[in-house]
């Protein structure tokens, strides 16, 4: 099913949901993750706090608001940093699962939330790293 063209720009999520808004779409995914049999192994107990800030300054700055990621650890360089992590077909649909969850959860309106769904798709496709 294709999607109708998003009303809002990726640059406008921010503007849109603000700081708290990108945080609570992260904390919502990221309390599914330590239960999840297929994706919380992936995730050490002891960095899921540093990987929750990780996701949440990533987001911030890709959707238009503080470039604190860029500051602390550059460019993203997804594809290197994923690359230790085995994202098969399999595991980017889980994680697109939780993720919907989470939109869902925090109940954004309709535009920002398709915009949220296409950008964390195709990023977790192009993320996907064995067949």
């Amino acid at each position: 099913m294709d999607n109708p063209p998003p009303t809002l720009t990726e640059n406008e999520i921010y503007a849109a949901i603000g700081s708290d808004g990108i945080q609570r779409l992260v904390a919502a995914f990221y309390r599914q993750i330590p239960g999840d049999d297929l994706l919380g192994p992936m995730y050490p107990p002891a960095d899921l706090a540093g990987a929750e800030e990780r996701l949440r300054l990533f987001l911030l700055f890709r959707f238009g608001g503080p470039q604190d990621y860029l500051q602390r650890r550059g460019h993203p360089q997804l594809r290197m940093r994923h690359a230790p992590f085995c994202i098969d077909q399999q595991a980017r649909e889980r994680w697109m699962t939780l993720m919907n969850h989470a939109i869902e959860e925090c109940q954004f309106s309709e535009p920002v939330s398709q915009v949220l769904r296409v950008f964390l798709g195709n990023v977790a496709t192009f993320l996907i790293n064995r067949s």
